[in-house]
């Protein structure tokens, strides 16, 4: 079973603990996550982009000229596709892009995604982390002395005044053990785990 240090906030080690090897320890298979990516991305798609169809497009009631006798082509409204101004063919309409992945692969993937970091170093394990003002500077002394330069820090439950403390610091990102995702820990070069949070993320994962 591997073992990780433990730090305070001052960055100073204050013991070790051991990690579940079925989570923290499992083979890498990178196509799980490219497709758990894949699927977050999807899901976060607005699906909002929208165009107007000839029939939606203002004006047009009309034929712009009669039919025969102009020596120019028939046309029966200037909101046809080929106008300027005219409708679109087969544009976007709004739509959900996303799609169902199953639950074992989402588990797997974000297993292989903190063995990854483990097994690269980027893991850190923190006691907790307590500030006695919400304050940014704070905040970015805390992470100096755990020398982190873009992380994403875990936490138990939500910890409001800490997301408060860390929001105008883009290199930084805390959200508590349920938001824990694939894409979210490749998207910062460390993760920071309170030391609370792990049985929670293993009991999660296992059930």
């Amino acid at each position: 079973m591997p073992e990780v240090k433990v730090y305070n906030q001052e960055g100073q080690e204050t013991g070790q603990i051991t990690l579940a090897d079925d989570i923290f320890n499992v083979p890498i298979k990178p196509y799980l996550i490219y497709e758990v990516v894949k699927w977050q991305l999807a899901c976060r798609r607005a699906g909002t982009a929208s165009t107007k169809t000839r029939g939606e497009v203002r004006g047009g009631g009309r034929k712009p000229w009669r039919q025969k006798g102009t020596g120019r082509a028939r046309q029966g409204s200037i909101r046809a596709p080929h106008w300027v101004g005219g409708g679109v063919v087969f544009g976007p309409k709004p739509r959900s892009w996303a799609y169902s992945l199953p639950k074992k692969v989402r588990k797997q993937a974000l297993k292989i995604a903190l063995t990854s970091k483990l097994k690269s170093d980027r893991l850190r394990v923190v006691d907790d982390i307590k500030l006695d003002e919400i304050k940014t500077k704070k905040f970015v002394g805390i992470m100096k002395n755990l020398n982190l330069t873009k992380a994403l820090i875990i936490t138990p439950e939500r910890n409001r005044e800490l997301e408060l403390a860390s929001r105008n610091v883009p290199e930084f990102q805390v959200m508590p053990r349920e938001g824990l995702n694939v894409y979210d820990i490749l998207r910062y070069d460390y993760l920071v785990l309170l030391q609370n949070a792990i049985p929670k993320i293993e009991e999660s994962l296992r059930s």
